[in-house]
């Protein structure tokens, strides 16, 4: 069942973009089938103008003689995308703006087949910005703020003066017309805290949703497990969801409880071509250059973390999987980490998620 701002945003889609609104109609169907209806986070280039205490791919950063993506291998992801159904992108890196090719990219995409996002730190965001991203087919934007307090985004970003240009993003975007929501990140100790409260009231009372990454012990935070939730913490979170316009990735959406997304609704692709379950799992279930789209899915539906109905996040709540793979098998290693260096046959699925009685919400 969609919520009544799912319902809006659903009626606006089918207006502007119906075959986007076509494909997410058989979101549902997909579901039922076993198929995967992922976002598809794309990492198209880590240059960045940032250096953020909680980079998650901080690891991923630098000199790498690999193949890099170009907006050629966009178009044919793309492609292979849209045979398979699925209907959304989001453009990250590192920080879009500062990428030379922005605009390929997107028409590479082909924003009349698909819903396209942008994370970005707000830094170049301004009014003309804003309002040529929306010309060229970006639907919306992702920014970054994690703090109302100036002194504490900005030590948080390692930029000072971070929050005055994102904050004037802000004000760009909705002069522009441009649809946009936060992105925060919360740790345990910030989720009980009164700023963060106070952080979603006031995005709130501007019409603007928050979006909460819960943080994960990954890249610049490798191994700071006191930051993670457990399933208290979720149950806390899930009381703010019904008070405030603010969720997860765990938060229900399109009718459908679908847990973990990894692989299933959410998978991302690197700089250098390697698909990993989520962005903050670093293992590698494939490479778009060596082989199909459709095998690399199923390569990550066999494995019962991806495969299976997960209710938590396992990067940000599951210590036995931290442990057991990302301690053992990801830390101090070259990223990405392939798939079957990882996972045994102990990691197999068994009851494929679809299966699940608690797959639909």
């Amino acid at each position: 069942m969609l919520t009544e701002r799912e319902a809006v945003k659903r009626n606006k889609l089918k207006e502007n973009k119906p075959y986007v609104y076509e494909k997410i109609q058989r979101f549902e169907e997909k579901i039922r089938r076993g198929e995967s209806i992922a976002i598809i986070q794309m990492q198209y280039n880590y240059a960045c103008n940032f250096h953020c205490t909680h980079c998650s791919i901080k690891r991923f950063r630098g000199t790498n003689g690999n193949r890099q993506m170009t907006p050629d291998d966009v178009r044919e992801l793309a492609r292979q995308a849209d045979e398979l159904g699925l209907a959304r992108f989001v453009i990250t890196g590192g920080e879009p703006l500062v990428f030379p090719d922005l605009d390929e990219v997107v028409k590479a995409i082909d924003p009349q087949k698909f819903y396209i996002n942008m994370d970005t730190n707000g830094w170049f965001l301004d009014f003309e910005k804003a309002k040529h991203l929306k010309e060229i087919g970006i639907d919306r934007v992702q920014l970054s703020i994690d703090s109302l307090e100036p002194e504490g985004h900005d030590q948080f970003r390692a930029h000072d003066g971070s929050f005055k240009h994102t904050m004037d993003a802000v004000k760009a975007c909705q002069d522009a017309g441009m649809d946009l929501f936060i992105q925060t990140v919360v740790t345990k100790q910030r989720l009980y805290s009164d700023e963060f409260i106070k952080f979603i009231e006031y995005f709130n009372a501007m019409d603007i949703g928050v979006f909460v990454t819960f943080a994960k012990p990954v890249g610049a935070w490798e191994r700071q497990y006191d930051i993670l939730i457990n399933d208290e913490d979720l149950k806390y979170f899930n009381t703010l969801e019904k008070e405030y316009n603010t969720y997860s990735h765990l938060t229900p959406a399109y009718g459908l409880n679908m847990g973990c997304i990894a692989v299933k609704g959410m998978f991302s692709v690197t700089q250098y071509g390697d698909v990993l379950p989520c962005p903050y799992i670093h293992i590698s279930i494939g490479n778009i250059f060596k082989e199909p789209l459709k095998d690399i899915i199923q390569r990550g539906y066999d494995i019962k973390y991806f495969g299976e109905h997960v209710d938590c996040c396992t990067i940000a709540q599951d210590k036995d999987f931290i442990c057991k793979y990302i301690e053992t098998c990801v830390y101090d290693h070259e990223l990405p980490v392939k798939c079957e260096d990882v996972f045994g046959e102990e990691a197999k699925t068994v009851i494929p998620f679809n299966e699940a009685p608690s797959f639909l919400g």
